[in-house]
């Protein structure tokens, strides 16, 4: 779990682990992995070191896969992405990776090619870092996330890629239009989901809960499990579940009789 801290923790940026109501599950999940109790009350852990490792690939395919599509949706230039994907390396393996591009002649695939070499560079550097850190990353000292602990040029070059991603691909027209729309989706499902918990004896609300798995328990006995309830439902959809499903309550989508 990358935040594994109650709910009354989640401060400003709204992160946490698990809800209130969740603590005692999570403290035996804890304890039996061994991991390093930070606080009671509200229930804080550390991290467990795995933990690291999975945010450690995340943070790694995403940034460079994201800054290969923007290459295929032309949102980067070949000259742009291959400047980025090479700063990682020294003047060495440039060379050794340049007389590979030679040979490939398609921009694409010459692109994938560097792609799989950063990603592969970044993989020796968290890997050795991560064993490097070991005692501090059982013991709950380290702060961070390895890739902002690696070495000088390829950190540079992954935070590059970063900003890159942030200016140029997260606020292209593109995007943004698909942000705005999920961000309606999600406020209109939360809208009429908490609504129909609110007032279950609705007619309205009855036929929207009957869509609701029976695994949420939406007909909890306590309006704040309902809420908690809700919230799993909607932040468990995928992207296609959620659009279909908004279509579909607001009468964009019908179902051929």
């Amino acid at each position: 779990m990358k935040y594994p801290f109650s709910s009354s923790l989640a401060g400003k940026k709204s992160k946490f682990g698990f809800f209130i109501t969740e603590e005692e599950s999570f403290r035996r999940i804890a304890e039996e992995l061994g991991m390093e109790k930070q606080n009671d009350a509200p229930l804080k852990y550390a991290r467990h070191p795995l933990v690291y490792l999975v945010e450690a690939a995340d943070d790694i395919c995403y940034q460079m896969m994201d800054i290969e599509d923007a290459h295929k949706l032309k949102i980067l230039t070949t000259e742009t992405v291959k400047k980025l994907f090479l700063d990682f390396f020294d003047d060495d393996r440039k060379k050794h990776i340049n007389e590979v591009l030679e040979i490939v002649s398609d921009l694409n695939e010459q692109i994938v090619y560097l792609r799989s070499c950063v990603i592969g560079t970044l993989i020796d550097e968290c890997s050795t870092l991560f064993c490097r850190e070991e005692q501090a990353l059982l013991e709950g000292r380290f702060k961070g996330a390895l890739v902002d602990h690696i070495s000088e040029r390829p950190r540079t070059a992954y935070q590059n890629c970063a900003d890159t991603a942030w200016t140029k691909i997260y606020k292209s027209s593109d995007v943004l239009d698909i942000e705005l729309a999920g961000n309606r989706i999600i406020s209109v499902l939360l809208d009429k989901f908490l609504d129909a918990v609110r007032f279950p004896d609705k007619a309205y609300s009855r036929l929207l809960l009957n869509k609701v798995p029976e695994q949420y328990e939406v007909h909890s006995t306590t309006l704040y499990g309902k809420v908690q309830a809700v919230i799993d439902y909607i932040s468990g959809m995928t992207d296609v579940y959620a659009l279909d499903l908004y279509r579909k309550i607001n009468g964009m989508s019908l179902p051929s009789l």
